[in-house]
């Protein structure tokens, strides 16, 4: 197995492993993505590795080939999933399969890694996210179109403190590579995190 996909493997066995430890009232609890609870969030990740290139294609046409259109319609189709039928879910496809298996995995390793985080933060239930997968998801998180960190990192010069990870020139904005990795993947609470005068910047671009 390449070491990409060996890498979002792993973070999405953690991932269920996290999910399991879950009560039901945090599976209704709210992330940080926007008027999604936990249980949206999971059903998201899971919805792309079962969806083979005519259904994908086809929700892409049912969601005018909008990205925010096709999740939600990915959510409203599977809004009947238990917990326990999404965990299994996600335990069926550790592997990336599909659209989540581009760039070799690292779809799959970012989509999973940003999510789990998304859930996490607000469940005041933080972890160390090993390294190795930290600067693979900052490196392509970067140019990754979805998530449109590279509109909010123009310019600057991004440095994970504790990973050993740097990138791009410009004012510098600095810190743990968790919290800047979710601040670019437009998360606003974890720029609080970081430092530097590309922060104020990065803030501008958020409409904060």
């Amino acid at each position: 197995m390449k070491a990409v996909a060996r890498l979002a493997r792993e973070e999405r066995t953690d991932f269920a492993a996290f999910l399991r430890t879950l009560t039901s009232a945090q599976w209704d609890a709210p992330t940080l993505c926007a008027e999604w609870t936990v249980r949206e969030v999971v059903t998201h990740v899971v919805d792309y590795d079962h969806l083979g290139f005519r259904e994908l294609l086809g929700q892409a046409l049912r969601g005018g080939l909008r990205l925010n259109r096709m999740n939600a319609l990915g959510i409203a189709q599977n809004s009947e999933r238990t917990p326990d039928e999404l965990i299994a879910r996600l335990e069926e496809r550790l592997d990336p399969r599909g659209l989540t298996a581009a760039f070799g995995g690292r779809v799959a390793l970012l989509d999973g890694l940003i999510h789990q985080q998304d859930i996490r933060r607000p469940l005041g239930l933080p972890r160390e996210v090993p390294p190795e997968r930290l600067r693979h998801a900052l490196a392509f998180a970067r140019f990754a179109p979805p998530i449109k960190a590279f509109q909010r990192a123009r310019g600057l010069r991004l440095v994970a403190t504790d990973v050993g990870w740097s990138a791009g020139s410009g004012p510098e904005l600095r810190g743990p590579g968790e919290p800047l990795l979710m601040a670019i993947a437009g998360r606003r609470p974890a720029i609080d995190e970081l430092s530097g005068p590309g922060a104020a910047i990065l803030v501008s671009r958020m409409g904060a």
